[in-house]
């Protein structure tokens, strides 16, 4: 039977490339010369850190850029608050990957909502849908690629 699986990734090697980009850029523009801004990247976690908050929404900006750029969907970003702290004031982004269960469950209810003959399955932080035709599994990308869910979604694994 046809399948495919529905998961929600990022290539953290492209990110790892925007984040130097983006690193560079800030030292050597000129509004950010003396401030001591910055990014650090670890596992899942992006942090800026500047003088003010204003220099931290224009980091922000830049990191999305590059982002973009590189092919990675800046919808999986969650955005904190800014944390003043001193001198600098820091702020945290965290890059979600992998489906939660509140998203799974949705996804699975809009699959089962559409009444076509496929079944879903969540498994762990992704969702496997299979079906007897082909056509019905498009079918499921297709209304899935047209729902603004909150985290994009890949689909891998398709077999016939």
């Amino acid at each position: 039977m046809p399948s495919f699986d529905i998961i929600s990734e990022f290539d953290k090697h492209e990110i790892k490339n925007a984040v130097d980009q983006a690193n560079k850029e800030v030292t050597t523009r000129f509004d950010f010369k003396g401030t001591d801004s910055s990014f650090e990247l670890t596992d899942d976690k992006l942090i800026m850190t500047s003088q003010s908050t204003f220099q931290l929404q224009q980091m922000f900006s830049i990191v999305c850029s590059k982002l973009s750029r590189r092919g990675v969907d800046i919808a999986c970003m969650d955005v904190g608050d800014p944390k003043p702290g001193g001198k600098t004031v820091r702020q945290e982004i965290i890059m979600k990957q992998g489906l939660d269960s509140a998203l799974a469950k949705k996804i699975v209810k809009l699959i089962k909502d559409k009444k076509l003959k496929v079944q879903a399955a969540i498994q762990g932080d992704q969702v496997r849908v299979t079906g007897k035709n082909r056509d019905d599994l498009q079918e499921v990308i297709k209304m899935l690629r047209a729902e603004n869910l909150e985290m994009p979604l890949q689909f891998e694994n398709f077999r016939d």
